[in-house]
């Protein structure tokens, strides 16, 4: 059986409720967990465990709270008083968690899913999603990486063009991929706006809701967007139900032409500061 899991954010309890919840077999059945894997919640070094135990039976996305952690285990960014990132950084095992992280994945396609962790701009197909979201990965796997993330952060460029080259370049892919919620028409992104998809301020759209983009009737799963909750569609499933926020945990089985849902409750309460961007 194949399941989607959204956001985990560090809530391993949840995760392992979820699991015996749908009876996960790592010998029979696959999960894709959608990104966000650490932070805000309190066992981000038990979800990596757990995760890894499960070798080539999970696919695990990389959302933008894990790519802050390799920033901070890089020096590059300082943590937020939020984050719980402290006892994977203290690990003994450290430089293999975050080995580990660096080979997980930013697009995947698999099960008729195009599967992301945030979205996808409309001048996008699947296939230039995917090729885009390798290049961000072979940098994240080289002996370039810290230079990388050191250009990683910042809103700017806001609108994909096909000479970008560089760090705009990767910089643009990797605020789609773990980071967009609203752009306008023409793909340029407000990455300021973190309320659900009703907030839209004038002349801009949810990303999937944008007309005539290239992955209309290309079916996309994703997390993220914890404000938007659970939102099934013919081509979408939007499935961040804000675990760590002190709501549910959502897997979504896809396989056999069926989208059977299974929720958890989360017990962890709202960690100060809110849904990061």
């Amino acid at each position: 059986m194949i399941y989607l899991i959204g956001d985990l954010q560090g809530c391993c309890d949840a995760l392992d409720r979820l699991l015996a919840e749908i009876g996960f077999s790592p010998s029979r059945d696959h999960l894709y967990v959608l990104g966000d894997l650490v932070n805000r919640g309190p066992c981000s070094l038990q979800v990596l465990q757990r995760l890894a135990s499960f070798g080539e039976a999970a696919t695990c996305l990389l959302g933008n709270h894990d790519l802050h952690l390799l920033a901070v285990a890089h020096g590059v960014r300082r943590p937020h008083r939020s984050d719980t990132l402290g006892p994977i950084l203290d690990s003994p095992q450290r430089e293999a968690w975050i080995a580990w992280l660096r080979r997980q994945r930013l697009a995947v396609q698999a099960h008729g899913w195009l599967m992301v962790h945030a979205g996808v701009v409309p001048q996008w197909d699947a296939a230039q999603t995917l090729a885009l979201a390798a290049q961000v990965e072979a940098h994240l796997r080289s002996d370039e990486l810290g230079a990388f993330l050191q250009v990683m952060y910042g809103n700017e460029p806001a609108q994909w063009r096909e000479d970008l080259v560089g760090a705009d370049r990767l910089r643009f892919v990797v605020n789609v991929l773990t980071r967009i919620r609203f752009c306008d028409a023409q793909g340029r992104l407000d990455l300021s706006v973190k309320d659900g998809a009703r907030a839209a301020p004038p002349g801009l759209f949810p990303w999937f809701d944008v007309p005539g983009r290239r992955t209309a009737g290309t079916p996309i799963a994703c997390g993220h967007w914890s404000t938007l909750g659970l939102l099934m569609r013919e081509d979408l499933l939007a499935i961040d139900t804000g675990c760590v926020w002190g709501g549910r945990l959502t897997a979504v089985r896809v396989d056999g032409g069926r989208r059977e849902v299974v929720q958890v409750e989360c017990a962890q309460a709202q960690a100060p500061g809110g849904p990061a961007s």
